[in-house]
Order: C-alpha cells, then structure tokens, then sequence
C-alpha cells in the first residue's frame, strides 16, 4: 500500500493558516470540509530556481506557513487533510454520541462507542481494572499446554502482532482465488528488528530508553521497581531473540521469502511444544489444513523461547505486550506512558494527540465502513466518480502504449503485461456492499471493553473466511482515508472517498495542475502493479514468473539505476535512503508521473491551455504535482521513516523524479550544469 491522491468535488470552505500549535487556539468540530486549490501560489517560494530545487521552489512557502503542530511527528498536505478529516468526523461523532432514538443502529454503535471514548474521567477510575481478567489468566499460566489458549484469548482481545504472532486470513499466493490462514511473525515493541541490533551511540541509548519505558510500565501494573527493572530486561531478551530470527523489510518486500506453504502436521512440527488445533479452537475456530507461516525462522525461535525460557519470563512478556497494545485505553498515567516513549522519545512528538483524535482515530479502525457510509452520503457524487475513472482509463491507455513502445521487452512478456494491465479493477470511492457490524456489541459505558471486543469482532471476521470464496469486493482503506493503495493479489486499485478532494484534486482549477497531482497518484498505484514486487504477480493476482529471463534482467537493470540514485539521498545526518527498501515506490512515482504527463496531453490535444499565476501549462504541471507532498519532519521521526517507511522523504519522491523527466527540464528551460538537469544518457527509464 502506498500514499496516493485522486479527485473531490464537495462542499467547501475557504481555510489558510497553520495546523494546530502548542501556541494555536484548539481545535473544533468542522461541519464542512475546508477548500484549498491543487495548486496554491502561496505555497511556493519563488525565489528559488526550480532548476536547482523544485521541492523548495513549488512548497517552500507550505512549509514556512505550516510548522509542525505540537502533537504530530511528521506534517504534510496529506496530514493535514486527514486531521481536516478528523476535525469533520469529530462533528459527526459528537452529534450521533447524543442518546437519540432516531439514530440507526449503526449511528447508536459508533456514537455510544465514542461517548465511552472520550469520558476520560471513567478511564481514570477505571484505571487498569479493564486487563484483570487477562492479567489474571496471564499469572494463573503454570503449565506450557495452557500457553495456546491463553495467547488466543489474548490475540481476541489486541488484534495484532505484537503478542508473538499474528494469526489471519489471506490469500494463497499461488492461487489468489483460495483464502487460507496465515502465520504471520511478530513479538516486537520497536518499530524495526535493526533497532535490537544497530551499535551506534544513538541506538543503544534508546534500547536503555526502551527498557527503562517497559520497566516503568510494570510499575504501573503494581510491581516494586527492583522487580519491573529484572523483567524489562527479561523482556528486552525475548524481543531480541524474535527480531534475530525476523526477516527485514527489505527481505518481507520479496514475495517469495514470505510464502511458505504448509500443512498442519508441518506447521506443528515447527513448532514442537505449541498446540495449533488448541490455540485454533480456542479462537472459536475449527483446525486448518492449509497454512501460509510467512518466517519459518521466527517461529522455530519462538518455539525455542517458549520451551526454554522459565514461564514466568513468557508470563512478563505477555504482560508487558497486553499493557503495551491496550495503553491507549485506560488511565491518564498509562496513556502518557506509553506516549513519553512512543511519541516523545521515539519521534519527538512534544505533546500527546487530543483525546478527540484518538477517538475519532479508534472508531475509523473499528466501525470504519460505518463511518465512511457517513462521510460519503455527504461528501462524494456520482460526477466525482464519472471524472476519476475517466482519468484513470486515461492512464491506464498510456500504460498500454507505453508497454507497446518499450524497446528492452520482448513480445510474449509484452502480451502478458498487457493481459494484466486489462485485468486491474479501479475502485472508486466505497466498497458495492457495505460492512455488517450487527455483531459488534458496544457499551456507553465500556470504553476499553469497547475496543477489546472490536479488536475480537475484526479478528474473527478475518477468520471465518478462511475456506469461503474470496471476495474481491472488500477493501482495505476506509472510504474516509486520505490515501490510496494497489493490491498485487487483487489486481486492484483502490482509491477511497476521502483523497478524492480539494488541494490532491480540485474540480475549479485547469487540468494541468490536477493530472500532475491526482494524475500521478493514478499512475503511481498503477505502477506497483509492474514494480519490482508487483510485476512478479500474474494478472489473476498469482505469484507467478510470467517473464522471459532476458526481459526480467532489463528491468532489473532499469530499476538498478533507479535504487542507486536515492541511495545517495540523505534522509537525516549522515543516515541515507535505504533504496533498496523504497524502490518500490520511488519505481511507482517515476512511472506514474511519466503516465500522467502522457494522459495529460492527451487530454488538452484539442485545447489551449493558458498561463496562469505566471506559470505556463507545463509549468503548472510539475508545480502540482510537487505540491501534493509539501512535507516536513522532525529529526526523531525522519530517523524511524529512513528504518521502517518504504516510501523516500517528500523531497526526494519529487525531485528524484523530475530530475529523470525531460519535460520538466524543458518546461523551466533548465541548463546543463543546474543540479535539477540530467544528461539524457544517465537518466533513469524504467517504465
């Protein structure tokens, strides 16, 4: 999945200014979404040459005008519109949270569920009364054979992989049409295994930092500081032997090394001393025949962990990673907690998000498509779509004659590139069928049972398909997300309802600005369907070689070009762009910025586009397409984002790829020798 944009038209009003500050008056509930245009002169800053910097020159004066806000690590056009987002849901929320018999089942759910949310003053006397009953199950675990159903009611509770595992429902790689159950490997509280590993001075310091977070958390749990600083570093060894046996990111972006298809009896056999029919039927699943273990390796260690450790380690590494997952539930205390170290220390965030947000965020996660069923009736129209899947087919017809013109591809893997091409479906806005949340129960009064038992609800919603026919209507992303992404096994793209808007695109201003912007989101997702991890998926979603072995090396090599030119960037002090990492996606900005000029022109072919803001045409072009990632980042973060983001800096995703395009270099009559021109021969072409 990879950040994108595409098109809105809504009602509007005008905004300017900063996001929220430290020093800013607080925010308030929005009842409509605020307007700024796809491209914003006063985002620019044209004292600089775009010829030497086109990131400066296009959202200089975006950045100079939004600093940071005081509880976000990072800020961006595609941040601010989503806590824009935010601030519209919050309006909603707070109106369906009134006890009002008129409501629909679903408005009842989400506004008692945010209701419990946001009374603070229940979690605080609460405190950490919501985990006793695990806590407890935890202290009772005095035998291994209890472990399995233990870590299913603990996985119902927390939905996620840091309590070892991760266990799921997928597709199977070599038949996308067939759901199976995936074993997916976890166990870890830092962002990246490199950070267990990495030597310099800044690593170690917050390995201690780490520690001295998780010890402080066991004191909040009851235990004397002598006892919690032993088991810090108990659990500090346990993560640590998981990471050694993870796979890396870069290696998690080969598919290949995250298929591995086993039977039951292989699976057990792995891991001697876990019981996977009991585990299973404890989650209120009958056993599985067919499993996808994505790293072997990380579950023979945890295995290895599990048996040799005494239990009373594993039973402080299971509190520790239920209090860790449910922090953001209870207790003022627990809350900041967590925060101090996640927030502060990690990314130097200064100041913990309003509850508001974090309720807001809470319900998209859990009743998301109840949501967005809110956000579109309001928010989305049948001209919207019309005008996206337009310039979509658009795109998509310029992938076609670009796969027919490319001279390092052969004739068969041409037709299937072209097979596959046709194959991709576009979806636009919200899913045909929305999602049934009939099952879920909320209480106004439950706050953290509330998300407990929606972390259940989701969790065995993804299991019970495993066996059941696919559904190639569901989506990924909320229709309220900010965001878009490709899906090699679904050969689909997805573009939600809440990226379809003013400044990604903007239904009152000229074609050029919006076909760099939302264009080039288009061909961006687009691309990942012939990236370097996306190409090795067959247009029915299988992993499947369908290259010729030359033509597999041609691209290779284009792609190389691309990996060793954002290699050379530098993220942050003397740390780089691991480009092997973000090649992916700097491979999809290329091409999709290529396709989008492509379609662009073909768009105007018959009209005459004119100059405006004393830009010409093509000028507006690269303008808005830099536009739709003025970004900026604080030092802390832009050090996880270099581990763990397989996206580069926003600098980079522009530059990098304007450097590579003539028409840019014509377009601002750059000259040899600006540090934005490259000679013909050493620019990058891949698609």
């Amino acid at each position: 999945m990879s950040a994108a944009s595409v098109a809105c038209a809504q009602a509007v009003v005008p905004t300017t200014g900063a996001g929220p500050t430290s020093g800013a008056a607080p925010e308030q509930p929005l009842d409509r979404l605020p307007y700024t245009p796809s491209l914003d002169t006063a985002a620019m800053d044209r004292s600089v040459d775009p010829c030497e910097d086109l990131y400066q020159y296009a959202c200089g004066g975006w950045m100079a005008a939004n600093p940071i806000p005081s509880d976000q690590a990072r800020w961006s056009v595609y941040a601010k519109m989503a806590n824009e987002n935010q601030r519209y849901l919050w309006g909603i929320l707070d109106k369906l949270s009134a006890a009002d018999a008129s409501r629909s089942a679903n408005q009842a759910r989400m506004g008692d569920y945010f209701a419990a949310c946001m009374d603070e003053s229940a979690a605080n006397r609460h405190a950490l009364a919501p985990l006793r009953p695990l806590l407890s199950r935890i202290e009772a675990l005095k035998d291994r054979r209890e472990l399995p159903a233990l870590l299913a009611a603990l996985h119902l509770a927390t939905n996620n992989e840091r309590v070892f595992f991760h266990f799921t429902a997928g597709q199977d790689m070599a038949d996308s049409t067939r759901v199976i159950a995936f074993a997916h490997g976890g166990g870890l509280s830092l962002p990246d295994r490199e950070y267990y590993f990495k030597t310099d001075a800044k690593s170690r310091t917050l390995r201690d930092q780490f520690i001295a977070h998780v010890a402080r958390s066991f004191e909040l749990l009851g235990d004397t500081p002598e006892a919690a600083s032993a088991q810090a570093r108990q659990v500090m060894a346990m993560e640590t032997a998981l990471a050694r046996a993870s796979l890396s990111r870069v290696d998690k972006r080969d598919p290949y090394k995250g298929f591995h298809p086993m039977t039951a009896a292989r699976l057990q056999a792995l891991t001697p001393g876990f019981d996977w029919a009991a585990y299973q039927r404890a989650l209120g699943l009958d056993p599985v025949k067919s499993y996808n273990v994505t790293e072997p390796a990380f579950f023979k260690a945890f295995a290895k962990e599990i048996g040799r450790k005494d239990l009373a380690q594993v039973r402080h590494y299971l509190r520790w990673q239920l209090l860790g997952s449910q922090a953001a539930t209870l207790s003022a205390d627990a809350v900041q907690a967590d925060f101090d170290f996640f927030g502060r220390t990690l990314q130097g965030v200064p100041q913990l998000k309003a509850r508001w947000k974090r309720c807001v965020e809470l319900v998209d996660a859990q009743m998301g498509e109840a949501l967005g069923q809110e956000f579109v009736s309001r928010n989305f129209s049948p001209e919207l779509k019309a005008r996206t899947l337009t310039m979509t087919q658009q795109i998509e017809d310029a992938m076609a004659a670009r796969i027919q013109s490319l001279t390092w591809m052969s004739d068969t893997t041409r037709q299937r590139a072209t097979e596959k091409l046709h194959a991709i479906v576009n979806k636009v806005g919200y899913p045909d069928r929305w999602r049934d949340y009939g099952a879920l129960s909320v209480a106004r009064d439950d706050f953290a049972g509330n998300v407990m038992r929606g972390n259940a609800f989701e969790l065995q919603r993804q299991l019970a398909k495993i066996g059941k026919p696919l559904d190639r209507g569901e989506w990924g992303m909320t229709p309220q997300t900010v965001n878009a992404y490709y899906d090699a096994q679904m050969n689909d793209i997805n573009f939600p309802a809440g990226v379809l808007q003013p400044p990604l695109f903007d239904p009152k201003l000229d074609d050029a600005p919006n076909y760099g912007n939302t264009g080039g989101t288009i061909g961006h997702e687009l691309i990942h369907g012939f990236d370097d991890e996306g190409r090795q998926f067959d247009a029915r979603g299988n992993l499947r070689d369908w290259w010729t072995k030359k033509d597999g090396k041609a691209f290779e090599k284009r792609a190389a070009c691309v990996a060793d030119q954002y290699g050379k960037y530098v993220v942050v002090d003397d740390l780089r762009i691991n480009s092997k990492l973000t090649l992916g996606e700097d491979l999809a900005d290329l091409g999709g910025l290529v396709l989008a000029y492509a379609a662009w022109k073909a768009q105007v072919a018959d009209l005459s586009p004119q100059s405006r803001d004393g830009l010409t045409p093509e000028q507006r072009f690269f303008v808005g397409f830099a536009q739709w990632d003025c970004s900026h980042a604080r030092p802390e973060y832009a050090r996880v984002h270099a581990l763990t983001d397989p996206h580069s800096p926003g600098r980079y995703r522009i530059n990098g790829v304007a450097i590579n395009m003539p028409e840019f270099e014509q377009a601002f009559r750059c000259k040899p020798g600006q540090k934005m021109v490259k000679p013909d021969a050493e620019r990058c072409k891949v698609w």
